[in-house]
């Protein structure tokens, strides 16, 4: 499986952007998948995680209510919707997919290169 994040950028205080992870290679529907970042001179953390199909989410409390992780199976893609964005969300985002999913990184198989985010203030 090959995953291409993509739409990272910088934006301002306040405002929103939406990442892309195409997914290749695989059965989409029958992977879960989630969203991790790495803040400059942090650990990479967990951010958001949805199942195969779609009716289970988790997510890290710092996002919640902010960040919205959803599905399009037909288009073998993975979405993350930010918004109200922060300072502290600027990060390099990396999606990832495996046969289950949850907020570790030992539950995923494939990593995706990673997309920056630049919030400024």
């Amino acid at each position: 499986v090959q995953l291409q994040a993509s739409g990272g950028g910088l934006v301002q205080t306040g405002g929103s952007l939406r990442l892309s992870c195409r997914a290749s290679g695989g059965t989409f529907s029958r992977l879960g998948f989630g969203w991790f970042r790495q803040a400059p001179g942090k650990e990479r953390e967990f951010v958001a995680s949805i199942s195969w199909s779609g009716g289970s989410t988790k997510y890290v409390d710092s996002v919640k209510g902010r960040f919205t992780i959803s599905r399009d199976n037909a288009r073998n893609t993975v979405y993350l919707q930010m918004n109200s964005l922060k300072p502290e969300d600027t990060a390099v985002y990396y999606c990832a997919a495996g046969t289950v999913f949850g907020g570790t990184e030992s539950q995923y198989d494939y990593w995706g290169q990673g997309t920056l985010v630049t919030v400024s203030s």
